[in-house]
């Protein structure tokens, strides 16, 4: 693609560009916002590094490229995480300057933004790139501050420090290269957690010279030292341009694509078998799900959404109008929507009801998470939604920048959604498959290696939002074939990742569907938590009214517990996950007794949640309806049916 870079002279805005360079984008020009009032070196922004700005005009000689330049007149006006547009906001400021650039260079496709860990930064450019139909490149997102300190010193990056803010760093400290302060950086970090990178603001730099610098770099030939504050000092520099010795430009190494404990189970000799086997739907194509609406305390489960009209876009219109009148009917509306499972008839389809979908999330800063997989309907689309009755602050996350870290989600949806409660978290994880995520191309290596790096994303999402335990999960695949190989992917990965507690291990269903998204070969997704201090559940003073509210909440999910833990053991295979003491439970049920199955489901309360993945039809199964073509539990066991079952305690 073809990119202009934001730049700021600091390393990570330079060191990124290396990285685009490097993944064979082109540069076209570089864009830089400085202070109103030139007069200023520092000034109260949020989002720009201003300190240096006066010699920023000598990277568009360096460079060969043309540098385009905006005054900063906004202010930090609009601080929520995620940005939307705020008049007289100073990203604002950098929406002028990157149309401009665009106006200029109307070939450009992407901005180079060297964020690493901001959110604050990546969520900004990131919002001026959608609405500039532009890729924001964020290469350096979510790196380990170490490793990338150490390839910045490694890789012929020189930049030094030009101003210091944190415990520990000085005025004496002014000037010096990053090989010169890494040894004291690491010593700051282990003992005031101080950020190697200075992404908690400690430092910022200025780059003098980068291996893709062609004929010049540049020299300081003068400098003072500022005082900003008791503890804030900065540099003032005169450089000038001199030559520099011209060699071949060394492409840097991209970072591993896989982990070192994936790339193992990767690379496991046992899971290397034969996959030429296919299974054979057993669907009759007429069966057409029930709408099932069930209402827990907390939320609401609206299942097997259809509709009979005769085109794709229709379909989808259709599903999401009614969508809308169900949500009207509890005062909620599309951005309350937590989660989404797709099921198309043909996934060719895809992108037609993309279109579609998509128009219904439009300015909605984190749409729902979302699985989307081809399998045996009977309809063109069928869609469920999980909806949170209420919406505590959103929190989840949309990453839209091209990165190492994980694949974009430049369609409308996140890649996770965090619902909060007062014991516990509860994060749906879309569905992860094997992207490469610094080209976004599908992975074609084989299915051992497919699974560990579709598996890998799932795990980065997790642990991005902090939300690491799994509570269900589903691996989709389209071969039959493969199972034997997920289950000790999974297996392995859960003990490498010390998540070893059998039942986060029995939390997995394996199902085998026609096809799956890009055309990959296997798709992980589902639920995950995490616990908040649990040592005292009641306030000590609540009042009779709230007590007796509580003591009947409580007694009337005993009961519901009692019914479905009763019957559990007429099936051949169940695991329980419980949440918060049994705030919360996900249970597995794994069976080829239809009779049991259907009696099993007619006696369960209408407030218990069922989703029903099954390999032949059942009619009048009041549950989310999920066909597929094969089922197996964690063990590798085969089974014609599966249940989740999510009951909560009030």
């Amino acid at each position: 693609m073809k990119f202009i870079a934001l730049i700021s002279g600091g390393k990570d805005s330079f060191y990124n560009i290396y990285h685009c360079l490097s993944q064979g984008h082109e540069l076209i020009a570089i864009g830089n916002l400085y202070p109103n009032d030139t007069n200023k070196d520092e000034i109260d922004s949020f989002m720009f590094q201003t300190v240096g700005h006066d010699i920023i005009d000598y990277y568009s000689q360096i460079l060969e490229v043309p540098l385009y330049k905006q005054p900063i007149t906004g202010s930090s006006s609009n601080q929520e995480l995620e940005y939307s547009y705020t008049e007289n906001d100073e990203i604002e400021d950098l929406y002028q300057l990157i149309s401009t650039i665009k106006d200029c260079h109307p070939s450009i496709e992407a901005v180079s933004c060297g964020a690493i860990l901001s959110h604050y930064q990546r969520t900004r450019v990131e919002n001026i790139c959608g609405r500039l139909n532009l890729t924001s490149l964020t290469y350096l997102w979510q790196r380990n501050q170490n490793d990338l300190m150490l390839e910045m010193c490694n890789n012929g990056l020189d930049a030094r420090l030009i101003k210091v803010a944190a415990i520990g760093l000085n005025a004496k400290h002014l000037g010096k290269s990053l090989k010169e302060m890494y040894p004291h950086l690491l010593k700051l970090n282990q003992m005031y957690d101080v950020h190697i990178c200075g992404e908690g603001g400690e430092f910022e730099t200025i780059v003098l010279d980068c291996p893709f610098f062609k004929k010049k770099k540049l020299q300081i030939v003068d400098q003072e030292v500022i005082t900003h504050s008791n503890d804030v000092f900065y540099l003032k520099l005169k450089v000038e341009l001199v030559d520099k010795d011209q060699s071949r430009l060394t492409l840097v190494q991209p970072p591993p694509l896989l982990d070192t404990d994936l790339l193992s189970i990767a690379q496991t000799e046992s899971l290397h078998e034969d996959v030429s086997a296919q299974s054979v739907s057993h669907f009759n194509s007429s069966h057409i799900p029930n709408l099932k609406i069930t209402t827990t305390s907390s939320k609401i489960f609206i299942s097997n959404l259809t509709s009979n009209a005769e085109t794709i876009e229709d379909q989808t219109r259709e599903i999401f109008e009614q969508l809308s009148a169900i949500l009207k009917d509890f005062d909620l509306t599309f951005n309350d929507v937590q989660h989404v499972n797709v099921l198309l008839s043909d996934m060719s389809l895809f992108a037609r009801m993309n279109k579609i979908y998509s128009t219904f999330f439009t300015n909605i800063y984190l749409p729902p998470s979302r699985i989307c997989v081809e399998t045996d309907i009977s309809t063109t689309v069928q869609i469920s939604c999980i909806v949170p009755k209420i919406t505590h602050s959103k929190t989840g996350i949309h990453i839209r920048s091209r990165s190492y870290w994980g694949p974009q989600n430049i369609g409308p949806y996140s890649q996770s959604i965090v619902d909060l409660q007062s014991k516990y978290k509860l994060a749906s994880l879309s569905g992860q498959i094997p992207l490469i995520p610094a080209t976004m191309d599908i992975s074609e290596n084989n299915i051992a290696y497919n699974a560990a790096l579709s598996l890998q994303h799932l795990s980065r999402v997790k642990n991005l939002v902090g939300v690491v335990k799994s509570a269900s999960i589903i691996c989709f695949v389209t071969n039959s074939a493969y199972i034997p190989i997920i289950r000790e992917c999974w297996a392995r990965f859960i003990n490498l990742k010390c998540d070893s507690d059998s039942h986060y291990k029995n939390n997995l269903i394996i199902a085998e569907v026609r096809a799956l998204p890009r055309g990959a070969d296997v798709e992980w997704g589902g639920f995950s938590f995490e616990e908040f201090n649990l040592e005292t559940y009641y306030d000590e003073d609540e009042d009779e009214e709230t007590a007796n509210k509580r003591e009947n909440s409580d007694n009337s999910f005993a009961s519901k517990k009692e019914i479905i833990d009763s019957s559990l053991p007429k099936f051949e295979y169940h695991n329980i996950c419980s949440i918060a003491k049994d705030s919360y439970r996900f249970i597995s049920i794994f069976t080829s007794d239809e009779h049991h199955l259907k009696q099993f489901i007619n006696d369960l309360p209408e407030s218990i949640f069922i989703t029903l993945l099954t390999t032949e039809v059942i009619d009048d199964i009041d549950a989310e309806y999920i066909p597929v073509r094969t089922l197996y539990n964690h063990e590798g066991i085969q089974f014609k049916y599966a249940l989740i079952i999510r009951q909560e305690s009030h």
